[in-house]
């Protein structure tokens, strides 16, 4: 017997309808607008989001952790939001951390404060965060750099991961021995001996490791009295913004399609799934919520730390892009591996994705050069391959085919609708969304948020 719910009482979220009468998928409630990277990262989701976000009544993060970095840039002020949703910054909104993320508490807190200096006002109490939220301690974060270290050692080269401690925090989620926010804001004599005996059970592996275990208790109950007011049972909270009253939700993606834990350019990936289907996991959202699917992509290529780039250009190009395009990452301080746009990639995305439209970002970068290449398929042994390889060591050896187009240079970075933009540039777009065969929605050719030409 299936259960049936009210279409029309949402107040109490666990009752099962009267009536017997089944939702239709007509009748699924509000829709929520994702937003992912569709690259390595790096794309200007976060300028994206603040744009969408002006008019949320919710902004929601679903995966990863302080290993993302978002910049949004808003009346000449530049925010860093790297646990924060970037919509935090919209004082009629509300922000959900979900329970898809692993939360560092110091990190948070310091990022929360370093942001209100800087005109963040109020953000403690706009912000809602998952009980079910696994957490990251700072021996997560030590042992992060541990096993980059041994990786090296070991294999001769690491990940390159962001030491920030969620490849450990997941991995002690997957182990079914990670400490989630419902459990510190519970028996805190309890939460203690759990932590105890996470904390034993790294140190076996890495004797190195050192924790000052009560100093480390006595910091996770303050923070726990500063975190308890924001804590929500995360499934309800979104059932009720999904069923209540019509509400603009916006969804988040951390990180990026080619960083998927399953998806991406394995091993050198993220640990969470940011892809669509993380928004649903993340956030406890049905599929039949979902509704567009935006997602991010530079007009060339970035990539932070190790592993196979195809269209990288190890040259002049590649340190002009860097250097224009100011590519350090907001996380790690590294500078971004750089390269033409690869619409393999992109397409690939977009077909674990769904993309309803794209939004490219720092076509201004590109206003320089005199030729601009687009890789548009890969070959393997001078034959075609008609997929994106699974097998980083296949990836390592394609050879990239371009289509190359006249340079418009021409300052772009003033331009604020279509029609200011040079026919090359204009041609370089269409080409773009003619072969991934997704509109493009936006055009970014600047910081701020009012650098984003609106195509329709």
């Amino acid at each position: 017997m299936s259960l049936t719910w009210s279409a029309k009482d949402h107040k109490n979220a666990n009752q099962p309808a009267a009536t017997g009468q089944k939702r239709s998928r007509n009748d699924a409630g509000n829709k929520v607008t994702v937003v992912l990277g569709a690259q390595w990262g790096d794309e200007g989701k976060g300028k994206v989001v603040d744009l969408l976000a002006t008019e949320a009544d919710f902004v929601c993060r679903c995966q990863g952790g302080n290993n993302a970095g978002h910049t949004v840039v808003v009346d000449g002020k530049e925010y860093d939001f790297h646990l924060l949703p970037s919509g935090i910054i919209n004082p009629k909104s509300v922000s959900l951390i979900g329970n898809g993320v692993v939360i560092h508490l110091p990190g948070l807190f310091e990022e929360g404060d370093k942001n209100e200096k800087k005109g963040l006002k109020g953000w403690e109490k706009r912000l809602i965060v998952s009980d079910r939220a696994h957490l990251v301690f700072d021996f997560h974060q030590v042992v992060d750099g541990l096993q980059e270290t041994e990786r090296q050692a070991q294999e001769g080269k690491n990940i390159g991961t962001t030491k920030k401690g969620i490849g450990p925090a997941y991995s002690s989620k997957a182990s079914r021995t990670g400490l989630r926010v419902c459990d510190l804001l519970g028996d805190f004599k309890d939460f203690s001996t759990r932590f105890k005996n996470l904390v034993r059970q790294y140190q076996s592996m890495y004797p190195s490791l050192t924790v000052d275990v009560e100093d480390q208790l006595k910091k996770l109950k303050e923070y726990s009295e500063r975190l308890r007011p924001m804590v929500r049972d995360g499934v309800y909270y979104m059932y009720e913004a999904l069923h209540g009253p019509p509400k603009k939700i916006l969804v988040e993606g951390a990180n990026a399609a080619l960083l998927d834990i399953d998806f991406g350019t394995y091993p050198f990936v993220t640990s969470s799934n940011c892809t669509v289907g993380g928004a649903c996991t993340g956030l406890g959202i049905p599929p039949l919520n979902i509704g567009d699917v935006f997602g991010v992509a530079k007009a060339y290529t970035t990539r932070v730390g190790i592993g196979a780039f195809p269209t990288e250009q190890l040259n002049a190009v590649g340190e002009l892009l860097q250097t224009r395009g100011h590519e350090v990452g907001v996380t790690t301080g590294r500078k971004r591996r750089c390269g033409w746009l690869d619409l393999v990639i992109v397409r690939y995305a977009h077909m674990i994705n769904g993309f309803t439209a794209i939004a490219l970002t720092k076509l201004d970068i590109l206003d320089v050069l005199d030729e601009i290449k687009v890789g548009v398929a890969y070959k393997l042994n001078g034959k075609r391959i008609p997929h994106f390889p699974a097998n980083m060591d296949v990836l390592q050896k394609v050879e990239v085919e371009y289509e190359t187009f006249p340079g418009w240079k021409t300052d772009t970075s003033a331009a604020r609708k279509w029609n200011d933009l040079p026919a090359k540039a204009q041609n370089y777009i269409r080409f773009i969304e003619n072969h991934i065969g997704v509109p493009i929605k936006w055009v970014g050719v600047g910081k701020s948020r009012e650098c984003m030409i609106q195509m329709f």
